[in-house]
């Protein structure tokens, strides 16, 4: 992937970079607060640790708490990782 750059930090992809500067009009708007980026998350199944999910971003929309991930293609680990993230935390991540 590319890198890209934006209010001094790298992104993984003009994409990703281009999502974050529409969240972060976005945020200036009063639509959302909170807005972070590489928000991670760890992935738990019975008590044992099976791996970490990092959102690429995540914020407070009007219904609450929204995980987002900027994806260009969802790859098996991403898809297992989402599954995980409804199943752990009962949150289902929001692609753009």
């Amino acid at each position: 992937l590319t890198e890209a750059e934006a209010d001094g930090l790298i992104f993984d992809s003009k994409a990703e970079r281009g999502r974050w500067m529409d969240l972060r009009l976005m945020e200036t708007a009063g639509e959302i607060s909170d807005l972070k980026r590489q928000v991670a998350y760890p992935l738990n199944v019975n008590g044992v640790h099976v791996c970490d999910y990092k959102a690429d971003f995540t914020y407070l929309g009007k219904d609450g708490l929204v995980v987002e991930d900027s994806k260009g293609y969802r790859t098996r680990e991403y898809l297992m990782k989402a599954k995980l993230m409804l199943a752990c935390h009962g949150i289902t991540v929001l692609e753009s």
